[in-house]
Protein backbone atom coordinates (compact mmCIF):
# COMPACT_ATOMS: atom_id res chain seq x y z
CA UNK A 1 0.00 0.00 0.00
CA UNK A 2 1.29 3.18 -0.77
CA UNK A 3 0.68 6.71 0.88
CA UNK A 4 0.76 9.96 -0.58
CA UNK A 5 3.23 12.82 1.43
CA UNK A 6 0.19 15.10 1.12
CA UNK A 7 -1.75 11.39 3.07
CA UNK A 8 0.96 11.43 5.03
CA UNK A 9 1.47 15.30 5.97
CA UNK A 10 -2.67 15.76 6.64
CA UNK A 11 -2.06 12.40 8.87
CA UNK A 12 1.04 13.62 11.04
CA UNK A 13 -1.41 17.03 11.45
CA UNK A 14 -4.08 15.74 12.44
CA UNK A 15 -2.34 13.90 15.07
CA UNK A 16 -0.50 16.96 16.53
CA UNK A 17 -3.45 18.44 16.40
CA UNK A 18 -5.25 16.33 18.69
CA UNK A 19 -2.13 15.84 20.84
CA UNK A 20 -2.25 19.95 21.61
CA UNK A 21 -6.35 19.44 21.91
CA UNK A 22 -6.08 16.86 24.58
CA UNK A 23 -2.94 18.37 26.19
CA UNK A 24 -5.40 21.57 26.49
CA UNK A 25 -7.82 19.93 27.94
CA UNK A 26 -5.82 18.59 30.69
CA UNK A 27 -4.32 22.07 31.23
CA UNK A 28 -6.05 24.00 34.07
CA UNK A 29 -6.54 27.72 32.99
CA UNK A 30 -6.85 29.04 36.62
CA UNK A 31 -3.74 27.79 37.51
CA UNK A 32 -1.84 28.79 34.56
CA UNK A 33 -3.32 32.60 34.85
CA UNK A 34 -2.33 32.35 39.04
CA UNK A 35 1.42 31.46 37.29
CA UNK A 36 1.19 34.30 35.11
CA UNK A 37 -0.60 36.56 37.78
CA UNK A 38 2.62 35.08 40.42
CA UNK A 39 5.42 35.36 37.85
CA UNK A 40 4.23 38.10 35.07
CA UNK A 41 1.98 40.31 36.18
CA UNK A 42 4.47 42.68 37.75
CA UNK A 43 5.84 43.65 34.28
CA UNK A 44 3.42 42.61 31.82
CA UNK A 45 -0.66 42.83 31.56
CA UNK A 46 -2.15 39.13 31.42
CA UNK A 47 -5.63 40.76 30.95
CA UNK A 48 -7.57 41.67 27.86
CA UNK A 49 -7.00 45.31 28.15
CA UNK A 50 -4.80 46.45 30.76
CA UNK A 51 -1.60 48.41 29.69
CA UNK A 52 1.44 46.83 30.69
CA UNK A 53 3.22 48.17 33.93
CA UNK A 54 5.87 47.89 32.60
CA UNK A 55 6.41 49.43 29.26
CA UNK A 56 8.88 47.42 27.44
CA UNK A 57 7.18 44.27 27.96
CA UNK A 58 4.30 43.00 25.94
CA UNK A 59 0.87 42.21 26.76
CA UNK A 60 0.17 38.71 26.95
CA UNK A 61 -2.99 39.56 24.57
CA UNK A 62 -0.82 40.37 22.13
CA UNK A 63 2.00 37.40 21.70
CA UNK A 64 0.24 35.48 19.56
CA UNK A 65 0.29 38.21 17.33
CA UNK A 66 4.39 37.60 17.03
CA UNK A 67 4.16 33.57 17.69
CA UNK A 68 2.16 30.90 18.22
CA UNK A 69 2.62 30.90 21.76
CA UNK A 70 3.21 26.95 22.24
CA UNK A 71 6.63 27.58 20.72
CA UNK A 72 7.00 28.94 24.32
CA UNK A 73 6.74 25.45 25.71
CA UNK A 74 10.96 24.88 25.38
CA UNK A 75 11.63 27.83 26.83
CA UNK A 76 9.16 27.73 29.51
CA UNK A 77 10.61 24.20 30.12
CA UNK A 78 14.67 25.03 29.77
CA UNK A 79 14.37 28.26 32.02
CA UNK A 80 13.78 32.04 30.07
CA UNK A 81 16.53 33.97 30.70
CA UNK A 82 16.67 36.38 28.37
CA UNK A 83 13.28 39.04 27.55
CA UNK A 84 13.02 42.56 28.36
CA UNK A 85 16.18 43.32 30.44
CA UNK A 86 14.45 43.31 34.25
CA UNK A 87 13.10 39.87 33.50
CA UNK A 88 13.33 37.13 35.99
CA UNK A 89 14.53 34.14 35.33
CA UNK A 90 12.44 31.16 35.96
CA UNK A 91 11.36 27.52 34.76
CA UNK A 92 8.44 25.73 34.73
CA UNK A 93 7.19 22.41 35.13
CA UNK A 94 5.48 20.49 32.24
CA UNK A 95 2.13 20.28 33.83
CA UNK A 96 2.80 24.03 34.78
CA UNK A 97 3.17 24.51 31.37
CA UNK A 98 0.44 23.23 29.81
CA UNK A 99 -1.72 25.46 32.27
CA UNK A 100 0.29 28.74 31.42
CA UNK A 101 -0.18 27.67 27.36
CA UNK A 102 -3.89 27.11 28.07
CA UNK A 103 -4.07 30.80 29.61
CA UNK A 104 -1.84 32.36 26.81
CA UNK A 105 -4.87 30.79 24.82
CA UNK A 106 -7.34 32.47 26.48
CA UNK A 107 -6.16 35.55 25.94
CA UNK A 108 -5.79 35.13 21.79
Amino acid sequence: MRISNSSLLLALSVSFTLGSAQRMEAANIEQGRRLALLYCARCHAIDKVSPSPLRIAPPFRSLHKRYPVETLEEALAEGIMTGHPSMPQFQFEPDQINDFIAFLKTLE
